[in-house]
């Protein structure tokens, strides 16, 4: 193997080694007896042979020293005596069988002789064999790209590592991070599985700059594509402002207290029982349960018997006559009390009260109906405690179950139910609470914010978290019914009924879900992402202990730095933030990946960029975005990151699990591409608009409904 010998090795640190070029080479190529091989140029690879193995190391440096020697008497100069080295970083080896595995675990010792590579090698490194059966979890079979070093080689993936272990798309803004999203998915549908096509798959993508949706859809000029064939089948659902609403009721306590920041030490209190018992109310007819404020309406009518010297004959009869009356219609007392007719009944208490009132002028209330209705009183919570325990356990398991209540209502009735249970001066807390209702009110005024939540709904909606779940998952053809007309089923049977250029039908799957965030608050966005998440972590994770990861979900979040930051705003820790970063650690084990797109990785949560497995890193040009990269990555792989300042667009780094070894790779063109291309400045500004364009008016009156200028409303 002489022949293939182009220097020795003269340095060797945990995964660098430094090579010295043999001086009989006198160009960077050398010919070989089945071609003529490039020796060093960057990203290209060396071999270095260490017994049956061969090390594979990719070059990341080339450098030349000179030294001019001058003769003693200066009268004569010599030519340049040159010695060329290059620094390569070994990233994989090649057993005896021809098999390539990434990583190293035999090492060079000094003057190792260093081959160049060949054809042969280059398969074994790029895996280009045709496989008749693949194996899915050992294999790297999806192209997504090829090698820029390479042009006869695709750059392939493994999609169960690349998806299994969550990845990241990392880059800055027009360096092409949206387009190898897409082209990513695209090739996941175009490519064929041992003769099968996906069927059942789940992706959602949250879209935070509506660029998605012209991504997956026909276009009567570019139907060129592999993808467009595979369209019908994929059966994309596409999400926007309309579509998106997201029950209140779904939210727990955490979402609650994220969006309306209540005060810690009063508010927050109040604000988390008046949610108890607005929940638990609503499930009284089922559950039949005792309820507190009924239990302290007692407890304060014993009191007042017990202890009515304190005050005088007219306030206590005054007193004990309004808690009386509140008790009147309470239905849960003719359910859950063992009354007998002819014994004092609640309900007559109020009524018949005057009888027990002497007005002889003494306006004494008789001491013995004051004795008797002590005594049933505590008979009754006696009789009773094993549904008042129940009760609280129910109304502290209730606070964050995804059960329906009145919005309304919790702003009008049961932040005063609330405060009434306390202790302390009622009147004080509710002038501590008034803020929080000052802003609740707001919030459920405010269209912006009232219509993706839904705050204004009267009643639930049948079904509403099974229809939400398949919705979002693209599942809904299971669950939807013609006769239904609430907001998921009359979005849903509009959209997947009609549309212009889509050949869609509404009784498939959607194995791709588009949820354009691009229009929402900002007051809701970090809100309802989290929320979206974290139902469809809670859903799988209550799937029997067989049906784990039975339906693997994929979460394509763009622009994550928005929702996923990694310091908090205002001293408060985003509600998104924790949910994702509760599935980077958990959602694997069900079935859940994430894949996080961001143009500042600086800026994105470190927890769920450190779960991330495989990287697909564009060109980066702020120091901090990059210095953040390199630490995520081992340091094996520092000096191939040296190239992201300089990067071209489409180009890319990919390292990881997914991949068979880290490489540059040129990411395949895309078609129809998404909505993020640069804009033409000269182009335009040369010609003239079409006539009608800019539609001021259709586009303003849009904007002030809420909503995006689709061109609809044009005359």
């Amino acid at each position: 193997m002489n022949e293939r010998k182009i220097g020795k090795v003269i340095s060797v640190d945990s995964f660098r080694v430094f090579i010295k070029l043999d001086e009989d080479l006198k160009s960077l190529y050398k010919s070989g007896y089945e071609d003529i091989y490039e020796v060093a140029r960057i990203n290209s690879y060396l071999i270095i042979p260490i017994g049956s193995d061969k090390i594979v190391a990719m070059v990341t440096r080339v450098k030349a020293i000179d030294e001019t020697e001058l003769s003693k008497d200066k009268e004569a100069i010599f030519l340049t005596d040159s010695a060329r080295y290059l620094v390569a970083t070994m990233i994989g080896t090649i057993e005896e069988d021809k098999k390539y595995i990434q990583g190293v675990y035999n090492y060079p010792v000094f003057d190792n002789p260093v081959w160049y590579v060949t054809k042969q090698d280059l398969d074994n490194i790029f895996d280009q064999k045709e496989k008749a059966d693949i194996d899915f979890e050992k294999d790297y079979y999806l192209p997504i790209g090829s090698s820029p070093s390479f042009s006869d080689y695709k750059i392939k993936i493994n999609p169960d590592k690349f998806f299994g272990k969550h990845a990241a798309i990392l880059g800055n803004t027009g360096s092409g991070k949206s387009c190898t999203l897409t082209s990513i998915i695209h090739s996941l549908f175009e490519f064929s599985y041992n003769n099968e096509n996906l069927k059942n798959a789940h992706i959602i993508i949250f879209d935070t700059n509506g660029e998605y949706k012209q991504a997956f859809q026909t276009d009567s000029d570019k139907e060129t594509s592999p993808f467009i064939k595979k369209l019908e089948l994929i059966n994309p659902f596409h999400i926007n402002k309309k579509g998106m609403k997201i029950p209140y009721w779904f939210m727990n306590f955490d979402d609650f207290d994220y969006l309306f920041d209540p005060s810690a030490g009063t508010q927050a209190p109040i604000l988390k029982r008046a949610i108890g018992l607005a929940k638990n109310e609503e499930q009284t007819a089922e559950t039949k349960v005792f309820s507190n404020i009924i239990i302290n309406t007692l407890s304060h009518i014993i009191d007042l018997c017990q202890n009515s010297d304190k005050q005088s004959n007219d306030e206590l009869k005054q007193i004990l006559y309004e808690e009386l009356e509140n008790l009147q219609n309470v239905p849960e007392l003719s359910e859950c009390f063992n009354f007998k007719k002819e014994e004092y009944i609640i309900k007559n208490w109020a009524t018949n009260f005057n009888r027990y009132y002497y007005n002889d002028g003494t306006k004494q209330i008789d001491i013995k109906f004051k004795e008797e209705l002590s005594k049933k009183l505590i008979e009754i919570l006696n009789e009773n405690s094993e549904k008042i325990e129940d009760e609280r356990i129910i109304q502290e398991k209730n606070i964050d179950l995804p059960l329906w209540f009145n919005f309304e209502q919790l702003i009008s009735r049961y932040i005063d139910k609330a405060i009434d249970e306390q202790e302390s001066s009622s009147n004080r807390i509710r002038e501590f609470v008034s803020t929080l209702r000052l802003r609740l009110q707001s919030y459920l005024n405010d269209e912006r914010i009232a219509d993706p939540l839904l705050l204004k709904q009267k009643e639930d909606i049948t079904d509403s978290l099974a229809k939400f779940l398949a919705f979002v998952l693209g599942d809904y053809c299971k669950v939807y019914q013609d006769k239904d007309s609430d907001p998921f089923t009359t979005y849903y049977k509009e959209n997947l009924n009609k549309s212009e250029n889509e050949k869609l039908q509404e009784d498939k799957v959607s194995q791709i879900t588009i949820i354009d965030m691009s229009l929402l608050p900002y007051e809701v966005l970090e809100t309802i992402t989290g929320l979206i998440g974290r139902l469809i972590l809670d859903f799988v994770s209550r799937f029997r202990e067989k049906d784990r990861g039975k339906m693997p979900i994929v979460l394509a979040l763009e622009e994550a730095q928005n929702y996923i930051p990694e310091k908090n705003k205002n001293d408060k820790e985003s509600i998104s933030k924790k949910v994702f970063e509760r599935i980077a650690r958990e959602g694997r084990k069900y079935g859940i990946s994430l894949l996080v797109s961001s143009q500042r990785p600086f800026e994105l949560s470190k927890t769920v960029l450190s779960q991330c497995n495989s990287f697909i890193i564009h060109r980066l040009q702020n120091p901090e975005d990059q210095n953040y990269v390199r630490q995520l990555v081992s340091s094996a792989n520092e000096d191939i990151l040296q190239q992201l300042p300089i990067l071209p667009q489409q180009h890319a780094i990919i390292m990881g699990d997914a991949v068979r070894t880290p490489v540059q790779v040129k990411i395949n063109t895309v078609s129809p591409t998404p909505n993020s291309n640069d804009p033409k400045f000269i182009k335009n500004w040369l010609s003239e608009n079409e006539e009608g364009f800019p539609n001021y008016k259709a586009i303003s009156e849009a904007w002030q409904r809420g909503e995006k200028y689709e061109g609809k409303n044009e005359d």
